[in-house]
């Protein structure tokens, strides 16, 4: 099932629950090089969609409670609709996927897996952590965004919405507070992959 998981977010175009909020909004009259600033960012957001579901089921499967494995998996398929999102929006841009995908799903179901087999309350902080770090990261990306392209904005302030409610669930489901050197470490590593993630 997991490889089948995989296989689904890697190889295929995802299928979205929800319609996309940039469905509402009219294509901008971009020029060539906004187009590439846009295309960029929402690749980098893209791939960590893409770490996002592989961290998540990586904790589904090594979680101890099942109502943990159940939000744990409730939670991917949300992340669903951003992955979808982003590729179909990357699309209309003229531009593609990040290709280090792979190796940026096989290291987060890795550290999924890993925080889940230690304990719950240890995945749910992680969870928490990374989606405040999200969260930044992403209003990062309004301010980046080229000023008439509403279509990708409405996705990523959609985006941040979701990512708030992850985290705050974890919180409230016995998720440890992760310290700020945790965090800083954390934010490290995850500038090195959206760095990455941006050229390749």
């Amino acid at each position: 099932m997991q490889a089948d998981v995989a296989l689904r977010t890697l190889a295929s175009s995802p299928r979205a629950r929800r319609a996309s909020p940039a469905a509402s909004q009219e294509e901008p009259d971009l020029s060539s090089a906004e187009k590439r600033l846009s295309a960029a960012l929402m690749r980098v957001n893209h791939s960590g969609e893409v770490c996002a579901q592989a961290l998540y089921q990586g904790q589904a499967l090594t979680a101890r409670k099942v109502s943990i494995q159940a939000d744990m998996e409730a939670a991917a398929s949300e992340e669903v609709d951003h992955l979808a999102w982003c590729e179909q929006r990357i699309e209309e841009l003229g531009s593609r996927t990040s290709a280090l995908n792979p190796l940026w799903y096989g290291l987060s179901f890795g550290i999924g897996a890993g925080a889940g087999a230690i304990s719950d309350r240890l995945s749910l902080g992680f969870v928490a952590a990374t989606e405040e770090q999200v969260c930044q990261h992403l209003a990062g990306h309004l301010t980046e965004l080229p000023a008439l392209d509403n279509k990708s904005r409405a996705i990523v302030e959609q985006m941040i919405d979701d990512e708030k409610a992850h985290g705050a669930s974890a919180l409230r489901n016995g998720g440890l507070p992760f310290p700020g050197p945790i965090k800083s470490a954390m934010s490290l590593v995850a500038k090195a992959m959206t760095e990455s993630s941006r050229r390749i």
